[in-house]
């Protein structure tokens, strides 16, 4: 097995720059995961998939307004500090006052022990807050820092939603649209620096649709970090470092999931993120789902992996190379999957974050 099995052809026009006019409105290749049977429908047709007793597991996060776009103090030179997560065991945190593990540009004139400051006004002018860039994390790959930030607002809760911004995926260029089409209508906790966009396509009608027709409905939180939009580099997948994220499936999902196991529904996991989640969940030793809170899973699932949760899935279309395609080759089959994306692009289906859906059964 090599990285290149997973490569393919994206047509940059294909990128979707955009959501779909009616989040359920955008295109569904349905495909059987054993046979690579494919079906073109429109994403609200998944109500016609889904039976009574299935569950749908989603991931509930919310994307931080973690794209902080300031100034240097003392220079004014431009300066972007990017949240990716929030740092607990080092010092105490105040409603003003809280470290995070960031990304920043320019890189080499913010560097820890020079006493770096960035602040970042809101749209009035004002400075919201500021970040201190105070140290190196340990291990980082990317140059992440550590950086404390503080405000004299009320709360850093304030003074971010004041002057953050939501973050974009690299390959969508220019969007100046709704902020907020870039999140899920369940979503809650911002804890995540990228969407769960599989999710994207569910809107409040659909949902209860699917819930008046006997689908069950349950939630998984994983924080999305910036590696998902990573390629591997390497020429042997193995040999890929995988990113550690943190996942919490609380106690009533796992209830929902043996429930639909003894009743013979299906667990459908919405997106990469639940699928990870779930699958991070299982026990070896119990041999069952287990109650995980904030727990870490660096969980790589390359072809070859045995699902021990998961029956069917909802995704979207994944940049080429990534572990995402990886992960749904897994559940399916590399030459499906290959056969299905080169369908997907034969016919102009819209794809990445933006884009159209995909069920796999």
């Amino acid at each position: 097995m090599k990285t290149s099995d997973f490569d393919y052809d994206l047509p940059t026009e294909l990128i979707a720059q955009e959501p779909a006019a009616d989040r359920d409105g955008c295109r569904l290749l349905v495909m059987d995961r054993k046979t690579g049977q494919l079906e073109d429908r429109i994403f609200r047709d998944i109500v016609d998939y889904l039976r009574p007793n299935d569950l749908l597991v989603v991931n509930e996060t919310r994307v931080l307004p973690a794209r902080l776009l300031g100034a240097k103090r003392g220079t004014g030179g431009a300066a972007e500090v990017f949240l990716l997560r929030e740092v607990f065991d080092r010092e105490p945190k105040t409603d003003a006052s809280a470290l995070w593990e960031v990304l920043v540009r320019p890189g080499k004139r913010l560097k820890p022990g020079s006493g770096a400051i960035v602040d970042v006004r809101d749209g009035a002018g004002d400075i919201a807050l500021s970040a201190e860039i105070v140290d190196w994390v340990e291990g980082a790959t990317k140059g992440e820092r550590i950086a404390r930030l503080s405000t004299e607002l009320s709360s850093l809760d304030e003074a971010l939603h004041r002057a953050g911004h939501t973050p974009l995926p690299p390959y969508i260029k220019n969007y100046a649209g709704d902020e907020e089409l870039y999140q899920t209508v369940y979503s809650k906790k911002e804890s995540s620096a990228a969407a769960p966009t599989a999710g994207l396509h569910f809107t409040p009608e659909l949902i209860e649709r699917l819930k008046s027709k006997g689908v069950r409905w349950e939630t998984v939180e994983l924080e999305v970090g910036l590696d998902t939009f990573r390629i591997v580099d390497e020429e042997d997948p193995a040999d890929h470092k995988m990113h550690t994220e943190f996942y919490t499936v609380p106690a009533r999902t796992i209830a929902a999931i043996e429930e639909t196991k003894r009743t013979g529904g299906r667990v459908i996991a919405v997106g990469t993120t639940s699928m990870r989640s779930l699958e991070s969940c299982w026990s070896p030793e119990e041999q069952r789902p287990m109650e995980r809170n904030r727990e870490a899973t660096s969980l790589f699932i390359l072809p070859g992996y045995r699902f021990n949760v998961c029956d069917c899935m909802i995704t979207n279309f994944h940049v080429p190379r990534s572990t995402l395609m990886m992960l749904v080759s897994a559940f399916s089959s590399r030459e499906f999957i290959m056969g299905a994306y080169r369908h997907a692009i034969d016919e102009r289906y819209r794809m990445l974050s933006f884009g159209d859906a995909m069920f796999i059964q």
